[in-house]
């Protein structure tokens, strides 16, 4: 399973590098998307897989060790909200980019000059 989640990883990484390096403004707002879903990931995966654990227990003895670490999971939860925003602010930056240009592309931007 772990060997999965690094595969995925690795994909997200590598589409969200190759969608940054293009000259289309929406696919760099893609690109930010993937950015963000594989930091999730990657820090999902650093905080250990435990199945079936919750991340709160009460004091129940020898217990304590089996339990699922709550940071990375606070730390994707704020991820999450943080990438939801800025994503909301590249979308709307995107929107206003092209009612003021009419187009998305850049090189056509460089040619228009």
């Amino acid at each position: 399973m772990l060997f999965l989640f690094a595969i995925l990883i690795g994909v997200l990484y590598g589409a969200a590098v190759y969608l940054l390096l293009r000259r289309n403004i929406f696919k760099l707002v893609l690109g930010l998307i993937f950015l963000g879903h594989a930091t999730n990931l990657l820090l999902f995966v650093a905080g250990g897989l435990t199945r079936g654990f919750p991340s709160f227990l009460r004091d129940i003895p020898g217990e304590v060790e089996k339990m699922a670490d709550p940071l990375p999971q606070a730390l994707i939860l704020t991820a999450i909200v943080i990438s939801l925003g800025v994503t909301a602010f590249a979308l709307v930056l995107v929107y206003r980019f092209y009612s003021v240009t009419k187009t998305v592309d850049l090189d056509e931007l460089s040619e228009n000059e």
